[in-house]
């Protein structure tokens, strides 16, 4: 395969985002626009996949600079990976989309492509500058996707995001300065163990792991998350779950490994990694609504990513990426049940539901099956991604993040035994439509007696891997371990990107 396909994931999507505009179709033509670009995403990303399987490093140069000027973009095994399941997610939430009728809105498609296009441009990019243009390519769509509809609770979330996100975005680029000021590259192939040569280059790292880390919702530069994403459209939730703050994770995995080599620093992710769990899982305990729930699980999930990272062993890394590409789709799942509960009957409020698994059977299944694996239940795959970062964590006898984990798995699954008491038992009692806490958005229970079949397909789509990878999760860890290697041994990938 050539390396030229690699500026593909970008240009397309930006070219599809841009006739849609432009011809201004109907609602059908948008959705199918989408879906053919971002599957022919997923295809060249399995495709980049099984080449970086061979040890290969795909790499392309745009714009015919020389050598430290050029645009670089290269597919290792993580950002192929990465790509992969984005597009996956990405598929399943035009198609949630769809069904919640998010879509109406002629804006929505086409901006959805621009910030997934963003997002495959991040995990493709081989130098920091252009990381942070398509973290920004990726942030202005996502303004306006979080707005949209209107209401004054997401029009106050999306002046919180706004705040918070240009903030980030400011330290980051300041951040990218500096490690220029200070190495006199933003190539990540030049920069590769720079930290550990200069104590000014570490400082500048540390400068973009602190702006990542913000845009991560890593503990304590999370409180923006939980404002922000219950309050978005149901679709739009889905969306941001699987891509913002995975970005972020991907830059701090990328960044720690090639600029700081994996080395020192330990206590300090350790500690990010202890408290992000156990903060997101306590912040759980006092909220009544679906999203906000499993929006502080988020927090608490990227917390287990980030142990992996701190220690950066074969199979710690191992862990972090299978944690990582399978938490993906599980969390997006449970965010998609909870947007289909409050687009259906109108409210999210555990007070208000109750009765569920009697009359959407289907939901009830799909809900369990994701809730069981965010708590890592076997044989579901977050089972395999929590044991193997248990495993991991105890083979290096850091015996505390072994304790932290296990216990905030244990939190997890008491709450998600309280939304299923909540919401799926107990008596029928559908909201009436004036209860309904989906701020902004209008209430459909009144015209709506249950869950159509069109949610079907993508509420199953992203609950069947966690089946699948529970049930045969060697590949996965293959694929991860494949992943970790090309983190811990940088010479193929620096070769590649300072051609």
């Amino acid at each position: 395969m050539n390396g030229t396909v690699l500026t593909l994931p970008v240009a397309v999507p930006l070219l599809a985002a841009g006739l849609l505009m432009a011809v201004r179709g109907g609602r059908r033509l948008r959705l199918v626009t989408a879906l053919a670009v971002n599957a022919g995403v997923l295809v060249l990303g399995c495709l980049l996949l099984a080449r970086g399987m061979d040890g290969a490093v795909l790499h392309q140069s745009v714009g015919g600079w020389p050598a430290g000027f050029a645009i670089v973009f290269a597919a290792d095994v993580l950002s192929a990976l990465m790509l992969s399941v984005s597009a996956a997610l990405v598929l399943a939430g035009l198609a949630f989309a769809a069904a919640t009728r998010d879509d109406d809105n002629p804006l929505f498609t086409p901006l959805a492509l621009v910030l997934s296009a963003g997002v495959y441009g991040a995990y493709l990019t081989a130098d920091l500058f252009n990381f942070f243009v398509f973290v920004e390519v990726m942030l202005v769509p996502s303004y306006a996707l979080l707005t949209m509809g209107g209401g004054r609770h997401r029009v106050a979330a999306g002046r919180i995001y706004v705040t918070v996100s240009l903030l980030a975005s400011t330290l980051l680029l300041f951040g990218v300065g500096l490690v220029y000021g200070v190495t006199g590259t933003v190539n990540l192939g030049e920069l590769a163990g720079a930290a550990t040569r200069s104590t000014s280059a570490a400082l500048a790292g540390g400068v973009v792991l602190t702006a990542l880390a913000t845009k991560a919702a890593v503990v304590p530069m999370h409180g923006w998350l939980p404002r922000v994403y219950p309050q978005a459209p149901p679709a739009v939730t889905v969306l941001f779950s699987g891509l913002l703050t995975k970005v972020g994770l991907y830059g701090i995995i990328r960044v720690y490994a090639v600029v700081f080599d994996g080395a020192g620093y330990r206590w300090a992710i350790t500690a990010a990694a202890v408290l992000t769990m156990v903060v997101g899982v306590l912040g759980a305990v006092g909220e009544q609504t679906l999203r906000d729930i499993l929006v502080f699980h988020m927090v608490s999930q990227i917390g287990y990513v980030l142990l992996g990272l701190a220690l950066f062993t074969p199979a710690g890394l191992t862990a972090a990426v299978f944690y990582l590409a399978q938490y993906v789709l599980v969390k997006a799942a449970l965010l998609a049940c909870a947007g289909t509960v409050e687009t259906v009957y109108g409210t999210g409020r555990l007070d208000r539901l109750g009765g569920l698994a009697g009359r959407e059977p289907l939901l009830a299944a799909v809900f369990m099956v994701a809730a069981f694996s965010l708590a890592g239940l076997p044989p579901l795959s977050g089972f395999a991604a929590k044991l193997s970062l248990i495993r991991a964590a105890a083979i290096d006898t850091d015996y505390l993040a072994v304790g932290v984990a296990v216990g905030v798995s244990l939190l997890t699954l008491t709450s998600m035994v309280k939304i299923w008491s909540g919401a799926f038992l107990g008596k029928e009692a559908p909201p009436k439509p004036e209860q309904s806490s989906a701020p902004g958005a209008a209430v459909r229970s009144a015209v709506r007696s249950g869950v159509r079949p069109v949610f079907a397909v993508p509420l199953v789509a992203l609950a069947l891997p966690s089946v699948v990878l529970g049930l045969a999760a060697q590949p996965l860890l293959t694929v991860a371990a494949a992943a970790a290697t090309g983190l811990t041994e940088l010479p193929p990938y620096v070769e590649a990107v300072t051609r």
